[in-house]
């Protein structure tokens, strides 16, 4: 069983060493055609070989242990890491943007062979394999910086689709290639925007989810056999470590002591069920008018 730190590396190894594989090939092809939509679709691989880079980054520092400056660990250097893959992403659409609408100007025209073909239908198969793999570690770790870099790989499967579109209609159409350029950039930029959407808000907090909620009632109420009233919930996330406060009201007139067993019985519970700390706050029972 991989740790969550090992999914993480393994998801960045492989990434590097098949996003180089394709930018090669890719820009290659570009190149020899004179294809601004190719060489585009390169760029984007290769930039996801840096975005792999700052994953890995991320990971190792997020891997940290607590200290005395940061008592909840460094797992937000993965939402750091989103928001600089993000980033690189939108400088990469507007270079295309401008780039595109330059080539439009002076009536450029890109002459596509058969290798062009062959290597982006290879590219769009293997991105989006890399992208599935992604998107499991994502789910086995429940990493916002994995589903990051597994949009990126996804970004560019879908824009290499968007190159085979281009290089068919280039054969009639003399500005395919620069609408190809445009559109990529039009993709990119929404790919960037649901990165960096998700790693804001994650910074900003984000209120408990309808799932967890009835997940924490129904494992209080399973394993302890008594229903209680949570509310007043409060939910922090720190990469894997995730802190966990809310509200229960017990009887008024109940022993400190045994109100304290309970609460901590749940703390306890919690933690080895869903490994999340949790601090409990008790209140008393209000009495019937």
């Amino acid at each position: 069983m991989f740790t969550r730190k090992q999914y993480g590396y393994l998801e960045g190894v492989i990434s590097i060493a098949g996003n180089i594989l394709l930018f090669a090939g890719k820009y290659w092809v570009g190149v020899q055609v004179m294809s601004i939509g190719i060489i585009a679709d390169a760029w984007h691989t290769l930039s996801d070989s840096f975005s792999s880079l700052i994953l890995l980054f991320g990971f190792k520092v997020a891997g940290k242990p607590p200290d005395e400056k940061h008592p909840y660990g460094h797992g937000r250097a993965e939402i750091i890491a989103s928001l600089i893959i993000g980033t690189i992403l939108a400088v990469v659409a507007f270079n295309f943007l401008v780039e595109s609408c330059q080539r439009f100007a002076d009536r450029q025209s890109a002459t596509f062979t058969s290798i062009a073909y062959l290597v982006t239908i290879v590219s769009i198969i293997t991105k989006e394999i890399m992208a599935q793999f992604a998107f499991w570690t994502a789910r086995r770790t429940d990493s916002d910086l994995l589903r990051a870099d597994g949009w990126h790989h996804r970004s560019d499967a879908i824009s290499s689709l968007v190159v085979l579109s281009g290089i068919i209609l280039g054969r009639w159409f003399w500005w395919a290639d620069s609408l190809l350029g445009f559109i990529m950039s039009l993709l990119l930029f929404r790919i960037t925007y649901i990165i960096m959407s998700g790693a804001v808000s994650s910074l900003l907090g984000e209120k408990p989810s309808d799932n967890l909620i009835t997940a924490i009632n129904t494992l209080i109420q399973d394993k302890l056999g008594t229903n209680l009233e949570i509310h007043h919930l409060h939910f922090h996330s720190y990469g894997d470590h995730k802190e966990l406060s809310f509200h229960i009201r017990l009887d008024a007139d109940m022993k400190l002591q045994e109100a304290h067993l309970i609460a901590d019985s749940i703390e306890n519970l919690i933690l080895q069920e869903m490994n999340i700390h949790t601090t409990i706050h008790i209140d008393p029972e209000k009495e019937p008018d």
